[in-house]
Parts: structure tokens; sequence; C-alpha cells
């Protein structure tokens, strides 16, 4: 603990002059925008980038509070009775996953932090990779102690879209008699009582893509009476916010949504004040640039009309 002290002391140094150079440099543009003086939008770049950089190279984390729509679904992980049955489905490939893969790691950590049982599948090609890494950097590594075939399984990824799901709605085995490591699952203790989707306790799609989220609420939600909530990416969230929340319980919207989550697992969950939160990093930058923008119209608002107070003064 002592000989990290200095570097963490450095990198809070570092964050509040970054902070503080940004702050005076807004300052002196603005004063300079009341003196009538134009920005070069070169300058604005370089403020940008700044924004951006200053926050990877010096770790700045900001503060979060989870939305309803996003505490809907760590309120119902949280409340689910001990030893509860839940999929996870990674319908996303590696260019979705900055923003993805933060939530299927937070679900993953929160399910087996309650102990549940968990069920990994893919209607994606590229999810298998992906579930495999969630497996490596939460599962085995902070969960040594769970065993997979009885704390949870790797179905891996199956063809067929929602094909699939028309098929494992009414029977598990039927598309997957096997897990991904060929071992048939009549003989893992997981599956005593799991005969299709009918016996989740609750399901979230990680994605945002075809197939996701609405073939998951059309296909299997909704016939056959199981809660969805799901995590998918920014650009697509508009798409699945009609679904909340009668046909799914919940969602979590891009890296913003990553990093509600991740912020209401370290404040209910002190044990896991230390975990890894991409998504509460990846926020820094993000909200930084933010702010500069935001500085940026105000600055160009206010010399649009200096300058016309001016020229009419010259009239």
């Amino acid at each position: 603990m002592i000989p990290h002290t200095p570097i963490i002391a450095i990198l809070g140094i570092g964050t509040y002059l970054s902070l503080a150079l940004l702050a005076t440099g807004l300052i002196w543009l603005f004063v300079g925008s009341l003196k009538g003086k134009e920005v070069d939008r070169r300058v604005i770049f370089v403020f940008v980038l700044f924004a951006v950089a200053a926050p990877l190279i010096f770790p700045t984390t900001f503060k979060d509070h989870a939305s309803d729509i996003v505490k809907k679904v760590f309120d119902k992980i949280d409340n689910l009775p001990k030893g509860s049955t839940v999929l996870i489905s990674f319908d996303f490939d590696p260019s979705m996953a900055p923003e993805v893969q933060p939530m299927a790691n937070v679900f993953t950590r929160h399910l087996f932090a309650k102990n549940h049982k968990v069920i990994f599948m893919s209607l994606w090609a590229t999810g298998q990779a992906l579930t495999n890494s969630t497996l490596d950097d939460v599962v085995r590594r902070e969960f040594p102690d769970k065993k997979e075939g009885v704390d949870f399984a790797n179905l891996g990824y199956k063809a067929g879209n929602q094909g699939v799901l028309n098929v494992i709605v009414t029977d598990f085995k039927k598309m997957f008699p096997n897990d991904s490591r060929n071992i048939p699952l009549d003989s893992m203790p997981l599956f005593t009582g799991i005969n299709s989707c009918r016996d989740l306790d609750l399901i979230l799609s990680v994605g945002g893509g075809f197939p996701g989220p609405k073939e998951w609420v059309l296909f299997v939600g909704d016939p056959a009476n199981v809660p969805i909530g799901a995590g998918v990416a920014a650009v697509t969230a508009p798409i699945y916010y009609p679904y909340y929340p009668k046909q799914m319980l919940g969602l979590l919207g891009g890296i913003k949504g990553a990093a509600e989550y991740e912020s209401e697992m370290q404040r209910v969950y002190p044990q896991f004040a230390s975990m890894p939160t991409p998504a509460l990093i990846m926020m820094g930058p993000q909200t930084l640039a933010h702010v500069v923008v935001m500085a940026f119209i105000i600055i160009g608002n206010v010399a649009f009309f200096v300058a016309r107070r001016k020229k009419r003064e010259g009239a």
C-alpha cells in the first residue's frame, strides 16, 4: 500500500492541475470573447484534445447515480431469491464491446455476489470469445470457488437467430444438448429443474443489434412471461425505450448506463470499492469533453453578441 501512495498522489495532483489549466484557459478565452477577440478553430481542437487526453493520462472519474431505468435492473438482481437462475446472452461483436462489455462484466459480478446461478450463451458468433473474456476477467479471477456446471454454464454460440429462441423457450436441451465443452446438460446439477426459458428467473440480453434484446422480448420474454433486462450501445438505446417498463424491466444505455450500474455496485457493496470500473473511467473524458464543448458554445454566443453590438455602435 505504501509504495503506491506517491503514485496516487501524483495522479491526484495531475488531475487537479489539468482541471485548473483547462478552467483557466476557458476563462481566458471567455474574457477575450468579451473584448471581441475571435477564437481560432485550432484552439478549439487543442482544448477538446486536452479534455479527452487529460482524464486518460491522469485517471479522472466523476460520481454517478443510477437512474430509475438502470436501477430497476440492479434491484431485480439484488432482490431475487438466493440461488435463482439467470441467463446472460452476449449478442454483440468486438466493435460494440467497449460500450457493452462493461455491462456484461458488472452483471456477472453482481449475480455471483448474490450467489445466483448463471447461464451464458450467445446468438452472435463473435459473442463466444467475448463470453470467455468475461469468464476469465470476472468469474475465474474474482470468484474462483464457482464451479462450471454447478454455479454457471457456458452454452456457447448457436446459429439461427430468433429460431434458436423459438426452441429454447420450450426446450433448452433440444437446441443445446451440450455446453461449450461438449459436456451434456443432463449431467450438470445447474440444469436440474431447468428445462426451458420458462424456468428462468431473469434474462439479460447484452448487445443492441440483431438478434438482440428486441428478439428476446418478442420470442421469449412475452410468450414465456420471463423478465427481460438489457444493456445496449448508446446509438441503439432509443429503439428499446418503448419496451420499458412493461416488456423490459430495465435498460442500460451506452457507457453512461454501465457507469451508473458500476457506481451503484460500489455504493451498495463496499467490498467492490476497488473493482474494475471501465465505464466510470471512460465517462471521465466524455464528461470533460462535453463540458468543454458547452463552454465553447457559450463563448461563441458571447463573441457573436459582442461583435454585433460593436457593429451597431460603429454604424
